[in-house]
């Protein structure tokens, strides 16, 4: 196999040189250019036609944002966002992953970094895994076969439902293109991990209350799950359901990471599996890795009513925490991502909803 050719795209030579550095360390790794800004690197990516590109967020002459959109429209292909994480880095950046781009990594603060270490190790990760990224799945219509049924069943068995979506790489699209699939008028509460750093979780749940009527915050440690509220897990805090009397309450923890994630999907799953008296949906979408199964297995063998989604592998920007969970046999439906809020809706409808 050839290695993945990435061109980096930055108006800092300092920082151009630091990244071309930190992937050129990883022999799986090519950096065949650089470029000073947006109108630049779109010339290099017609020139040298990359396998991936990192891209900037915030440059003079044509910002990431834009550079972005063009490469999108026009030709697209993996992209890595960096990002400083300011309120405006975040949210410019959440705004870029949304519009088409793989994943982002934080920017190194400078030359001598304790976190540089890490840094390079996620950087190659994510350009790898990008480089293996279906991009345009995402604007794909889905094929006749509208979703594969494993089983049907869901029996309503409580009067309240609770719904858990774990998610990574790819997330931050499949979980706006669910969430709006919702009816307005729909009020199970849902609790989300999404595998991100923090300082951008919040932005993304600020992004996505804004594309919905139903209330999308990020989780605050204590508070009673309320009906009609979507609850996204803060960055570097895993979250728990706990039954609280009649109610359901949020915890956040900062206990160990889970197989490098907090917060982590199996965190969430496992919880959920301990809350008795209330139906249970889980859902898995597209992500790197296989965070979430072990949950599921867990929470299956706790609860046999839960009933569990995937997305299917051909809207999946990366076919690894659904297939995961997929092997562990306790998926009831694998659905294309355009169907996985449908199927959401008619489960509830079917349980009687919170």
């Amino acid at each position: 196999m050839h290695p993945v050719r990435v061109l980096v795209i930055d108006d800092s030579a300092f920082m151009r040189k630091m990244i071309a550095d930190l992937l050129s360390s990883d022999q799986q790794i090519e950096v065949i250019g650089t470029a000073r800004n947006g109108d630049v690197g779109l010339k290099k990516i017609k020139e040298l036609s990359p396998d991936v590109v990192t891209l900037d967020v915030e440059m003079p002459v044509k910002d990431g944002i834009k550079t972005l959109q063009y490469i999108m429209e026009t030709n697209p292909l993996p992209v890595i966002m960096l990002s400083s994480v300011t309120k405006e880095g975040s949210s410019k950046t959440i705004q870029a992953i949304s519009n088409g781009a793989v994943d982002f990594v934080q920017k190194p603060s400078g030359s001598i970094s304790l976190d540089i270490e890490k840094i390079k190790q996620e950087l190659t990760r994510k350009v790898i895994t990008a480089s293996n990224a279906k991009v345009a799945t995402y604007h794909m219509n889905p094929d006749n076969n509208r979703e594969s049924m494993v089983d049907q069943t869901f029996t309503k068995v409580h009067s309240h439902t609770l719904i858990a979506i774990g998610t990574s790489t790819g997330g931050p699209r499949a979980l706006q293109r669910v969430l709006t699939d919702l009816p307005d008028d729909f009020t199970t509460p849902i609790v989300i991990v999404q595998h991100m750093p923090a300082g951008f979780t919040k932005s993304l749940a600020d992004r996505l209350n804004t594309l919905t009527k139903i209330h999308i915050k990020e989780a605050s440690h204590g508070e009673i799950i309320q009906k009609s509220t979507v609850y996204i897990a803060p960055g570097n805090f895993h979250l728990k359901v706990r039954k609280m009397g009649t109610s359901f309450a949020i915890e956040l923890s900062k206990e160990p990471e889970r197989n490098g994630h907090r917060p982590s999907v199996d965190v969430l799953f496992e919880s959920l599996a301990d809350v008795p008296n209330v139906n249970k949906i889980a859902v898995v979408l597209t992500g790197m890795g296989s965070d979430g199964s072990k949950g599921l297995t867990y929470l299956k063998r706790k609860d046999s009513g839960t009933t569990v989604i995937a997305e299917k592998e051909e809207s999946s920007i990366v076919y690894g925490m659904p297939k995961a969970a997929v092997k562990t046999n306790t998926v009831n439906h694998i659905v294309h991502l355009h169907h996985v809020g449908e199927t959401i809706t008619n489960l509830v409808k079917r349980s009687g909803g919170m």
